[in-house]
């Protein structure tokens, strides 16, 4: 089963000459998949490389604008996969963007921290960063009838959205996957960006994460938990971060001093790999953190919706030290948008804090009778 991804169309608006086009997400989210589907649709003469393969680092050792004149010969389409591998990548690239007028490019990287090696200076001005991400609840309307929308979404608040999950009918299977996802990509990846060495630790504190989704979380109490300083675990969450694992929000704050900026939540930017991270695949009925689960999909969703349809947008949280609160707050067009997220439709009554310190921002409740509507 192939579904269309929302970032195709885009990739090929912005595949012109003089820019390489940059695509980031996650291992195992389709990226080599999706440059596939692209040389489909595309008349030109292209040449397909892959980063993990050391003859490609050998051709492109010489830095020399005659070497790539020789490899890149009549071809008009340059496609290089998990590019961030290729050591130096940036400047070769750089020099084959500036040497070659009628060249269009795609590169791929697994990371945020390879937008370093990517597309950090040697690519400043000449880039288009794309992020791919897991399926969007969006993407299921090409295979999905309307009846069926709402059964499926709950399958997916356990088990998430990883692409190869659609083709993945049995719930073993499914539970087999996501361990080995966890074990064989994610965490590969955490360890190998600046050498960290403490496998035990990085997933203990993805689990201590995973138990408080939705909740602040405080760094120094983390670090007490995992014997960790404080400015350990705030690397290590960087790094789960740029690789695409959790979501960071942040207290929102304007007027009011008793607003709380301390502390942050972070969200997972899957359901599923949350829930293989603590062994937890029942289904729904017979769970007590659907609230949290929720909360987690609902924002992991809008985060993707946002940054598909290119919205400019800032995320938070907000709280006041009385306890007052709201789930999720959007800044954009110069306006405030307050959400509560509730698996069941009830009636929420806005804190009187916010409504008196923000009365022109909108307010609404996202459960699963408006949820598509939200995200779509």
């Amino acid at each position: 089963m192939i579904l269309e991804r929302i970032t195709e169309k885009t990739i090929l608006q912005k595949l012109t000459p003089g820019k390489v086009v940059v695509l980031l997400g996650a291992r195992r989210v389709g990226k080599t998949f999706l440059l596939k589907k692209i040389l489909t649709s595309v008349k030109e003469k292209y040449i397909f490389w892959s980063g993990e393969d050391f003859a490609v680092h050998e051709i492109l050792k010489r830095r020399s604008v005659q070497n790539y004149k020789n490899i890149i010969a009549d071809n008009t389409l340059l496609v290089i996969d998990e590019a961030q591998k290729i050591p130096d990548i940036g400047s070769i690239l750089k020099l084959i963007v500036d040497s070659f007028a009628n060249l269009k490019i795609i590169v791929s990287g697994s990371s945020a921290f390879d937008i370093t090696n990517l597309t950090g200076e040697p690519l400043t001005g000449r880039k288009h960063q794309i992020l791919i991400f897991p399926f969007a609840e969006k993407e299921y309307s090409q295979i999905e009838k309307p009846e069926e929308q709402f059964d499926n979404m709950k399958e997916r608040l356990v088990y998430g959205n990883m692409p190869e999950l659609i083709n993945l009918y049995n719930k073993n299977e499914k539970e087999e996957y996501l361990r080995e996802l966890i074990n064989s990509y994610l965490l590969k990846d955490i360890l190998t960006f600046e050498k960290i060495k403490k496998s035990s630790k990085i997933f203990n504190l993805l689990k201590l994460i995973a138990y408080q989704v939705g909740n602040e979380v405080s760094l120094q109490e983390l670090g007490s938990r995992l014997s960790m300083s404080k400015n350990t675990v705030e690397r290590y969450l960087d790094v789960l971060s740029k690789v695409f694992v959790i979501y960071k929000l942040t207290g929102f704050s304007k007027n009011l001093r008793k607003e709380i900026v301390k502390n942050s939540k972070w969200y997972f930017i899957d359901n599923g790999i949350r829930n293989a991270i603590i062994a937890n695949f029942q289904p729904l009925e017979l769970r007590n953190d659907v609230g949290s689960l929720w909360e987690n999909y609902m924002i992991s969703e809008r985060i993707k919706k946002q940054t598909y349809d290119g919205m400019i947008v800032n995320n938070y949280f907000w709280r006041t030290y009385d306890q007052q609160e709201i789930d999720f707050v959007e800044e954009r067009e110069g306006k405030l948008f307050a959400y509560e997220f509730k698996w069941k439709e009830q009636k929420v009554k806005l804190p009187a804090a916010w409504k008196n310190a923000y009365p022109d921002s909108k307010f609404g409740i996202i459960s699963q009778e408006n949820y598509f509507e939200w995200l779509s």
